[in-house]
């Protein structure tokens, strides 16, 4: 468990949710009210401007984190290990891992302690870990049993050294849809458990799911859960997907935002486009630098995690493809 200063949380007092049965209205959702709710940040467009016109002046544009998310270098066939060592060589400050490798790598003999001081060693640190426990199922039974398994998971990645996992919508990609409210719940009952392991799961949108495709809906559980840490995972290649608006992130305050799937998409139709089409940022036509731009306005200044998973990557040598990527990330940002 950190410390209280190095804890990702703040001892604050939750207020209780309010518990309902009925259902709410679904796809495009009040994007503003719940945006605005849990977040406290709500720029119109002339303060989006005003900010964007000063970032080179924000220290946030300095302190940014660059990350390789282990898919880039297609990290399932890569043991975790030789991921350590070409980030190290690459140049990138942290990893976001997939702990399905450091499974392959414990049942191999491998120890997390060890593991951890090879991470530190290569002077980077853990930003955040991928894991798909099905945290935000509506049934009471199946959403405890994914407790556990979450508990679990987030266990390794503080074990690690790491502060943080990823909480997508597994186990509700297709199906019914869900009562957001609902899903706040589970959302919050996520967060407390995440204080007391001390990792803080990140709600993220996924664009193929039937739910929280989009941020209005990302948004709203946010705010449903009504907990002082729930915060949000972005990915630019996620929300074109799921048809978002990129300006609406700027209802969105940039604290809530730890970590920031970059990566970009070429000119796709959304019901065609698939992960394997994900492009190094600035390779697409996806508006980065003004996506940047905004959340840098209202307060990001957290982590960049590169997250690819396309197959002519793959094809490369895993150095040159994570150099690559880097050098485009940074090329991106907002001068």
């Amino acid at each position: 468990m950190p410390t209280q200063d190095d804890s990702p949380f703040k001892p604050e007092t939750t207020r209780g949710v309010r518990r309902e049965s009925g259902r709410i209205p679904r796809r495009d959702v009040l994007t503003v009210a719940a945006g605005a709710v849990v977040l406290g940040a709500t720029l119109d467009s002339s303060m989006v401007s005003l900010a964007s016109s000063a970032l080179t002046n924000l220290p946030g544009v300095s302190k940014l984190k660059y990350c390789l998310n282990t898919s880039t270098i297609h990290g399932e066939v890569i043991p975790i290990v030789e991921q350590v060592s070409i980030a190290q060589k690459a140049g990138y400050d942290s990893l976001e891992i997939w702990l399905r490798d450091v499974d392959k790598y414990t049942s191999g003999g491998g120890s997390l302690s060890d593991l951890r001081k090879r991470i530190a060693d290569a002077g980077l640190t853990l930003e955040s870990a991928i894991a798909f426990a099905p945290w935000i199922l509506s049934d009471l039974e199946a959403h405890k049993k994914a407790l556990e398994q979450a508990k679990k998971e987030m266990e390794i990645v503080v074990a690690l050294g790491g502060k943080r996992i990823a909480a997508p919508p597994a186990g509700a990609v297709d199906g019914e849809l869900l009562n957001l409210d609902v899903a706040g719940e589970r959302y919050r009952a996520l967060l407390e458990l995440g204080r007391t392991v001390g990792c803080l799961p990140m709600l993220e949108v996924w664009g193929f799911s039937k739910n929280l495709s989009k941020l209005s809906e990302v948004l709203h559980v946010a705010a449903a859960a009504q907990h002082p840490d729930a915060c949000v995972l972005p990915d630019v290649y996620h929300l074109y997907k799921g048809g978002s608006n990129f300006n609406d992130l700027g209802l969105l305050a940039g604290t809530k935002i730890p970590v920031f799937h970059m990566n970009d998409y070429p000119d796709m139709v959304r019901d065609k486009i698939s992960d394997a089409d994900r492009v190094y940022p600035g390779d697409g036509i996806a508006p980065i630098g003004e996506i940047l731009k905004t959340v840098m306005a209202s307060g990001f200044n957290g982590v960049l995690s590169l997250e690819l998973f396309n197959r002519e990557y793959w094809k490369l040598d895993p150095l040159e493809n994570a150099t690559v990527g880097l050098k485009k990330m940074k090329s991106v940002i907002p001068a």
